[in-house]
């Protein structure tokens, strides 16, 4: 989902050297990936207020103000500062809808809630039911995904968040360790948790490893 290291550190090089064409092209490379990010996460209530584009934009431009402190003093992967900054203005647009004026988002029953995820789910869905169950065979794709759904909603924080990551932003497990402040060995056995437990609420045609 995020691009590449290499290229990456070769643009963060040249905006260190000054050249604004590099600097130019680090921001826009990480654009799309930065927009599934956002669809993916804001709630669909929301979204019927609030374009995840210009959530995207807020954030690049934030980024181009923020970027040379970042490239004096990078604490963190770019993708993953780019990404902490998404999830602020995420909290933000949140809130700001939840709790301002008569027509908050939670008025609003007849919009769907929750993640909005895509075939990543039902396929992780299919790959934790038993291997003889398909989304042919035993459940429409709409049902693995309203079981899958139904499921991550019942993890804890940070077992939900490591499992979307991983998973969903295709983040590697170094990356999750970086991103939650955690050791690489207690991300690991977290996401390892994680999905023994998604494994038990998908239902009876779950198995353990």
């Amino acid at each position: 989902m995020w691009p590449e290291t290499d290229k990456t550190q070769q643009l963060l090089q040249g905006a260190r050297d000054g050249d604004t064409s590099a600097r130019d092209a680090l921001l826009q490379r990480h654009r799309d990936s930065l927009r599934r990010m956002i669809e993916m996460r804001l709630d669909k209530r929301i979204q019927q207020r609030v374009d995840a584009s210009d959530i995207v934009q807020e954030v690049l431009v934030d980024a181009n103000r923020r970027l040379a402190d970042y490239l004096e003093n990078p604490k963190m992967p770019f993708h993953l500062w780019l990404r902490h900054m998404a999830k602020d203005r995420i909290i933000d647009a949140h809130r700001r809808h939840r709790v301002s004026g008569k027509r908050s988002v939670d008025r609003e029953q007849n919009m769907n809630v929750g993640f909005n995820m895509d075939q990543s789910s039902v396929d992780l869905a299919a790959q934790l039911c038993d291997q003889n169950t398909t989304p042919g065979a035993a459940a429409t794709m709409q049902e693995l995904h309203v079981r899958f759904q139904a499921a991550i909603e019942e993890l804890d924080d940070q077992d939900r968040e490591v499992v979307i990551m991983r998973h969903f932003e295709q983040l590697s497990n170094q990356d999750v360790a970086a991103a939650l402040d955690l050791s690489p060995a207690a991300a690991s056995m977290r996401y390892l948790r994680a999905i023994r437990r998604l494994r038990t609420l998908l239902g009876p045609t779950a198995v353990d490893e």
